[in-house]
């Protein structure tokens, strides 16, 4: 039987080196024509911005053990700022804040709930990135409090899935959860 021969680190990491120059190259590229051909629209900064967000998301994906809930986290936190950052260079016209971050938030807590589900015996592997992603998703609510901004109806809905699934993994999970708590913490 044959098995697939191994990459070297050396040869991976010149392949690594290459696609940074190529990525590099192709931004460069992609300035020159944006100031060329349609200086006003910054497209190439939203280009570069996907192209950084995909290396981000590799390096993270190939340098962490597999854990699920932190891919999550780190998903909702990255395209976060990323759809922001569209945002702000089209005009900021508050989408991001008001329609993509409330979906982000709600497809966070559902990936969340059904992890918990589906491995609730291990949920505790999951808790700590559970409860930052509650944390992160109720910070929409204080932005509506204290800002005054109008209130949003995915905002309303996103923050209503996250506290129903923070709930149903503590019915599921809680035993565990003050379990491992004690046994980490001696009380």
């Amino acid at each position: 039987m044959l098995y697939p021969q191994k990459i070297s680190a050396k040869k991976c990491n010149f392949i690594k080196r290459l696609l940074i120059v190529i990525t590099v190259l192709i931004s460069i590229i992609l300035i020159i024509i944006n100031k060329l051909t349609t200086p006003k629209i910054p497209w190439a900064a939203l280009s570069i911005a996907g192209m950084i967000y995909i290396w981000v998301t590799a390096i993270y994906s190939i340098n962490r053990n597999t854990n699920i809930a932190s891919h999550v986290l780190v998903q909702i936190i990255i395209i976060s700022i990323l759809v922001v950052y569209i945002d702000y260079t089209l005009g900021f016209k508050r989408w991001s804040i008001n329609i993509a971050i409330p979906i982000l938030i709600m497809t966070a807590n559902v990936a969340m709930l059904v992890l918990t589900i589906v491995s609730h015996k291990k949920y505790i592997k999951y808790a700590i990135y559970q409860l930052i992603i509650f944390l992160l998703s109720i910070v929409p609510i204080f932005i509506i409090i204290n800002s005054g901004v109008q209130k949003n109806i995915l905002n309303i809905i996103a923050v209503s899935i996250a506290t129903l699934s923070f709930f149903v993994c503590i019915i599921l999970c809680g035993k565990d959860m003050k379990e491992e708590i004690i046994r980490k913490f001696h009380t």
